[in-house]
């Protein structure tokens, strides 16, 4: 557990951001779910940025919000930590590896066919699972520390293990909210300057930044229909990003609506780049930058890749950044923390979900991956080595056991 302690707004530097995030961008397998162990693991227990509190308020902010959720969350984290320079160097460091490595993947896809590319493939699997489960062991002892919260996090695994969609998901969390109303009187105690976000930043800008997203939502389709080019490329993906709740998987029907409905990628392009995104670490959405490259042939192909993936996470940043200064007064009010405390207990109980299905049932194949799991897990909880060891474990010990 995380002790409370006060944190200042911008205590740290960009620099110190961008090596951390891009070691997160470098070892963070295993989807959205995952990140948030991930973050968890490196910025609340190892390095200690903000406390669990304020990592649960953030987790509820960016549930609520359309865009890539954990995305989201690391920017925030970036953001709080050192300023505008601090969250643009989470969003680059976490985001570029991933996009760098999608397009060098989808290009090396036939060589990872083999036995042993494909072993590679499954080792990043059981990271995952040592992931997330450490993840939820150390987010319910602190999110869940009653019966009443305990109780909201098991019903609201029973209810996704049931009913599997991003629709379900955010069904159970906004009741989970509704819940915390009535039963969590208290909620969490957020009152002290211990518990709230140090966010540097006045209500006035978080307005202009909410304004901006409505903005760019109405005129770039203006724009695209007047010129096409790089402002079609902006626009769809803006629009994608806009509009996706969940984040994720969630995103792929409007991009393929965008994409390959209008013809501009083919049905087997758009899979090939989906296929690839699966076994790469770092954000879904990066997808958005193979499909910005195969979109533009003949035009700057890097270019029309950055436009791709800027505009895709661009409506969820203003978002987030906007909300931010305002949670500062919702977070004080009683019925707001008590709605917050539901809400995380349901996230818990998401998380455990995941856990299952699809990382367990997707990774775990037989007793050795139960045992190379296990051991991650071991290597995450109690001896606290670093999850980059950790996925070389679990990889390498993928590999043996074909070998042997």
């Amino acid at each position: 557990m995380i002790e409370n302690q006060k944190i200042s707004a911008n205590s740290g530097h960009p620099r110190e951001v961008f090596m951390a995030f891009l070691t997160l961008g470098l070892t963070s397998f295993g989807g959205p779910i995952a990140h948030l162990g991930y973050f968890r693991a490196e910025l609340v227990e190892r390095r200690r940025w903000i406390n669990d509190d304020q990592f649960g308020h953030l987790l509820a902010i960016c549930q609520f919000l359309p865009g890539p959720a954990s995305s989201q969350l690391g920017f925030s984290l970036g953001l709080l930590r050192a300023g505008w320079l601090g969250a643009l160097a989470a969003f680059i460091a976490f985001t570029l590896p991933s996009a760098l490595m999608l397009l060098a993947f989808a290009a090396a896809l036939p060589l990872l066919s083999g036995p042993i590319g494909l072993a590679a493939v499954h080792g990043l699997k059981l990271v995952a699972c040592a992931v997330v489960a450490n993840a939820v062991l150390g987010m319910s002892r602190k999110l869940c520390p009653d019966v009443a919260r305990q109780t909201i996090a098991v019903l609201s695994t029973a209810a996704l293990l049931i009913v599997t969609s991003p629709v379900a998901q955010l069904v159970v969390v906004a009741l989970a909210g509704i819940i915390g109303v009535f039963i969590l009187r208290g909620g969490v105690a957020i009152h002290d300057d211990a518990n709230m976000l140090p966010v540097s930043f006045s209500t006035r800008t978080g307005g202009l930044l909410i304004a901006a997203f409505v903005v760019f939502l109405v005129g770039l389709p203006i724009m695209a229909a007047s010129i096409d080019g790089l402002f079609s490329v902006a626009e769809a993906f803006y629009r994608a990003g806009a509009l996706v709740f969940g984040g994720g998987h969630v995103v792929l029907p409007l991009l393929q609506e965008s994409v390959v409905a209008s013809g501009r990628i083919s049905p087997d392009q758009f899979l090939a780049g989906y296929g690839a995104s699966q076994a790469i670490p770092g954000p879904m959405f990066a997808f958005s930058a193979y499909l910005g490259a195969v979109l533009s042939p003949t035009e700057n192909t890097y270019l029309s890749a950055a436009t791709a993936l800027i505009f895709i996470f661009l409506p969820g940043f203003l978002l987030v950044a906007g909300v931010l200064p305002f949670w500062q007064a919702v977070a004080r009010n009683h019925v707001a923390s008590s709605t917050i405390a539901g809400v995380n207990a349901a996230i818990v109980g998401l998380l455990g979900a995941a856990l299952y299905d699809p990382i367990f049932i997707s990774g775990i194949s037989n007793p050795i991956d139960l045992a190379i799991a296990l051991v991650g897990f071991g290597m995450l909880v109690t001896w606290r080595i670093s999850p980059l060891i950790v996925v070389l474990w679990c990889v390498a010990a993928s590999i043996l056991q074909i070998l042997v």
